[in-house]
């Protein structure tokens, strides 16, 4: 019998990120292990596991038959489509795709054939110093080896004591409450503590910028969100407001309505009363959020809780506390020591695909090969003034934006083209029992990254109560590379696409050099076609952020220290209420919010609503422990402090 094998290769529909694994035929398909054959005559079979509720229990088999690999759909509920088409038994050809539930797998095989090797994507660190993206420090920098001069020795116990840090002779400072990150996740925990009665000078939240949105704010700016765009996010998601009302449709409709713009001010309420249906739905601008933000960071008292500070280490202490070693610039260190801990480090590193990575290691060339979250404002400036030709790399919101960044441009340069590069045709989109998302020009539409339900409603309670082989089943379900539902970008498209300027090529790279004319040539095996080379003078890699504890040393220093489990993503495991279980220190408690808790008890943790709800339950859990100047809010407590909100006085 030929010893055939077969390298599928996906797209996580819970992550984006990349799956390759390399099979024997017979490989059988299916959602539970048991249920797979362990061998067909003889032969052993390869067991491909897919969690989904879209997946019946034994789905699929490729077997060898007649020389040729052959698919044979077990019976399954949802079928399995190639190349689009719904097949029950096909024969397969080299680069086949397939769709089984939300999975699309493209297939590259061959008898004694080598496919390309293909690295897990890179990443591109923020550097430790500015929080700026650095394409020159290397993939996984180390923070100072414990036992050398900081942090001290003692943080290589279980439990440090107290008593050791003060014969440091370096400053220790103590708080009730210390936010990690100072990113927005920390400002809207601190906002929500401070609500609920406790002072601020009890609160230190330690990061790299005083502003809470900087990075956020940067990453916008880099991926071609200007400060007057639209932000993927809800009306009633306010990062300075826990309450939601008046929500940013409402307070940018007033503003409107004041300046004599009623047409606007009448559109955006009705956006909010009939959206998704019978209008786009509503989302705010940038600049009004960041605006908002600045107004309760004053009022809160920001300025006094923020510490400039990179956190190198968190140990438990021997009294019941935790410890914090943190350096506050070259040379000047310090600790601080805290009963209650929120850990919110946002996205530690850029993901970068390790093609483009490998051009600009061999080449040392940063501007013709960019991330779409670095800085690279050069590729459109030189666009309007030479022309050129752009290759886009993904095809979620930042794709999105980008091709919109080179159609403005085109309006001063019409000698602009676009050549966008997918692994595989997107034929239909994910699939939750009755309701189907949207496909058009093989991008996947949905208004916000995960369906709307999961922030509060249905979706949100079942993945609560689910165990962690069902939260890996939903969430691949219910998430995956979408883009907003917008008209503007659908017509952008179309229009690309019947004026010629912008076209879609299917393929797996084989590698990306630099010509004679200095320009990026991508080599790509495309089926039917055999290999293929598209030549461009810009590659904008568009795939995304990494959140996983291998990408960030402060969390893989975490995790290996106390042996944290981590969930099924690579992220931290987390309660109902968002707490660090294993990390309780007697009375002491951490908790976690953002990306880093992915794959939890919470699909949308990186959204605007969803960082307020991990706030909401975890001082909710901290009034359940009678943890000091925490009050539990009321109907009567809330209110008054909404009139304050209103009033802009102090909480």
């Amino acid at each position: 019998m030929t010893n055939l094998q077969i390298q599928l290769s996906w797209e996580d529909p819970a992550t984006g990120e990349r799956r390759e694994p390399r099979l024997s035929v017979p490989i059988a398909f299916g959602r539970e292990f048991a249920r797979l054959p362990a061998e067909i005559g003889g032969q052993r079979v390869s067991r491909m596991l897919l969690n989904s509720n879209e997946v019946s229990r034994y789905h699929a088999l490729i077997d060898w038959e007649q020389n040729q690999p052959v698919l044979i759909d077990q019976g399954s509920i949802n079928g399995v489509v190639v190349n689009g088409q719904r097949q029950t038994r096909c024969v397969l050809a080299n680069g086949d795709t397939l769709q089984i539930g939300p999975y699309i797998i493209t297939l590259t095989f061959g008898v004694n054939v080598t496919a390309p090797a293909i690295s897990p994507p890179s990443t591109i660190q923020f550097n430790p110093n500015t929080n700026l993206p650095d394409p020159s420090l290397p993939p996984t920098p180390a923070i100072t080896p414990l036992g050398s001069t900081f942090p001290p020795p003692a943080f290589q116990a279980e439990k440090v004591i107290v008593q050791a840090l003060h014969a440091t002779g370096l400053p220790v400072d103590e708080c009730d409450y210390l936010a990690i990150g100072a990113g927005l996740g920390s400002f809207i925990w601190a906002n929500l503590l401070r609500i609920s009665g406790v002072r601020a000078d009890r609160i230190f939240a330690l990061g790299l910028e005083a502003e809470p949105y900087a990075r956020y704010k940067r990453l916008c700016l880099n991926s071609q969100i200007p400060l007057d765009e639209r932000l993927r996010s809800n009306s009633d998601s306010c990062p300075d407001n826990i309450w939601g009302w008046p929500s940013y449709a409402l307070r940018e409709s007033w503003r409107d309505f004041t300046k004599g713009s009623l047409n606007s001010a009448t559109k955006y309420l009705w956006q909010v009363f009939a959206e998704p249906t019978l209008a786009e739905t509503y989302t705010p601008r940038a600049q009004n959020v960041f605006d908002s933000i600045d107004r309760e960071a004053k009022r809160i008292g920001w300025n006094q809780i923020y510490r400039y500070g990179r956190v190198r280490a968190i140990r438990k202490t021997d009294d019941g506390r935790y410890c914090i070693a943190y350096s506050r610039g070259p040379g000047d260190y310090a600790f601080v020591v805290s009963r209650y801990i929120h850990l919110s480090t946002g996205y530690p590193a850029i993901q970068f695909l390790p093609d483009l990575q490998a051009y600009r290691e061999k080449y040392q060339d940063f501007k013709s090969v960019v991330n779409a979250y670095e800085a690279h404002d050069h590729v459109y400036e030189q666009l309007e003034r030479q022309g050129g030709t752009v290759l886009i790399r993904g095809r979620g919101i930042v794709a999105s934006r980008i091709l919109q960044r080179i159609y403005e441009a085109r309006k001063k340069n019409r000698q602009i083209t676009v050549l966008h590069l997918m692994r595989s045709p997107k034929p239909q989109g994910n699939k939750f029992q009755k309701a189907t998302r949207l496909v058009k020009n093989h991008y996947e539409f949905q208004p916000f990254n995960w369906p709307k339900a999961c922030w509060g409603g249905e979706l949100r309670a079942m993945l609560e109560k689910a165990t962690p082989e069902e939260r890996k089943s939903l969430l691949a379900d219910w998430g995956g590379t979408t883009t907003a539902d917008r008209l503007d970008w659908q017509r952008i498209t179309e229009q690309g696409l019947k004026e010629g300027w912008y076209q879609i090529t299917f393929g797996e790279v084989l590698g990306v050099e630099r010509d004679a004319q200095n320009r990026t040539i991508t080599r790509i095996q495309e089926k039917g076609f055999g290999e293929m080379k598209l030549a461009a003078d810009f590659i904008v890699d568009a795939t995304g952020l990494d959140a996983k504890v291998d990408a960030s040393p402060l969390l893989e220093d975490l995790v290996k220290h106390y042996n944290l489990p981590l969930n099924h993503l690579g992220r931290l495991v987390v309660a109902n209420n968002f707490e660090l279980v294993e990390m309780r220190n007697t009375k002491g408690q951490m908790y976690a919010a953002g990306a880093i808790t992915l794959g939890g008890p919470y699909a949308a943790v990186d959204s605007f609503l969803g960082l307020q709800y991990a706030a909401l339950v975890a001082v909710d859990g901290l009034a359940a422990v009678r943890a000091p100047g925490v009050k539990r809010l009321n109907t009567i407590g809330s209110f008054g402090q909404w009139l304050k909100w209103v009033l802009n006085q102090s909480p």
